[in-house]
């Protein structure tokens, strides 16, 4: 029984050779399944998507975990549930020769502390709008381990969304680059706040901390090597409020603009790298 636990823990390799294209998590490919009686088949045949997991079983053989582009529920394949991840072996996927740059924007904070739940009104107000393609924009609430998990994914970009007090007019909007050394900026412009190194703080799972999360997952394994904070300054963070104050509610669609426009900057710097570097704690 030791050995197949053992055997059933193993990931499959990073990359695998298909028809002499390297095909790894976010490869992109066209599917070909060989079944012909299966409805599910016949819909998916054709279909572009990306991969999101190298499988390999006992006897060997590889199973790519592929997640299609047009498929509502695409998030919840991301999110590893059944139903919107499909696998398929070696000969029924066809690599594309590109590899998809992956950003996770991820809305964090507490819809009952008043304005702490900013990021969840972003994310919610992202999610509204059409899905740019390699883009997954996540409520996660105070779920920080969940969000830990998610930076092990494969992406080459996150941009956390957060309410967070630093001293300016409430609403006002800062960005902060935690992979380089504080220095100071004005409202609005990006600031630097210190790298995610390991730090061995302890996570409180049912809280949400930028900071100890990105240590925590960088402690964990490889991290995405673009990491961006948005920051919003509250107005209040009072219990007895369910609902965003007027200038931090007013400053949601500026700071969903804000977002979009990071991620473009973010897609073009990764795509630029080839999409492959990531940061390790």
């Amino acid at each position: 029984m030791g050995d197949f636990w053992t055997r059933m823990e193993g990931r499959g390799p990073a990359e695998v050779v298909v028809d002499g294209v390297e095909v790894r998590a976010g490869s992109r490919v066209r599917l070909r399944p060989r079944g012909t009686a299966d409805v599910l088949d016949l819909v998916l045949t054709g279909r572009e998507g990306v991969v999101e997991a190298v499988e390999q079983d006992e006897e060997g053989a590889f199973h790519f975990a592929v997640t299609v582009d047009d498929d509502p529920g695409r998030d919840l394949g991301e999110a590893r549930l059944p139903g919107h991840r499909f696998f398929y072996a070696a000969d029924e996927i066809e690599p594309l020769g590109e590899r998809a740059c992956r950003v996770l924007v991820a809305g964090i904070g507490n819809v009952f502390l008043g304005d702490d739940g900013f990021g969840v009104e972003v994310a919610r107000h992202l999610s509204a709008a059409p899905r740019t393609p390699g883009v997954d924009v996540v409520d996660f609430g105070i779920r920080g381990m969940d969000l830990v998990y998610a930076l092990q994914r494969d992406y080459d970009a996150v941009i956390l969304v957060d309410a967070s007090p630093r001293g300016e007019p409430p609403g006002t909007l800062t960005v902060l680059d935690p992979t380089e050394p504080a220095e100071h900026a004005g409202p609005g412009q990006r600031e630097a706040s210190g790298a995610p190194a390991g730090g061995g703080q302890p996570l409180e799972t049912h809280g949400m901390d930028p900071v100890k999360v990105l240590r925590l997952a960088a402690e964990l394994g490889p991290v995405p090597r673009l990491i961006r904070i948005v920051c919003c300054e509250p107005e209040s963070a009072a219990e007895t409020l369910y609902e965003l104050s007027a200038p931090v509610q007013a400053a949601v669609p500026e700071a969903a603009s804000l977002v979009n426009a990071l991620v473009m900057e973010m897609i073009a710097e990764s795509a630029g790298r080839g999409c492959r570097d990531r940061a390790h704690g």
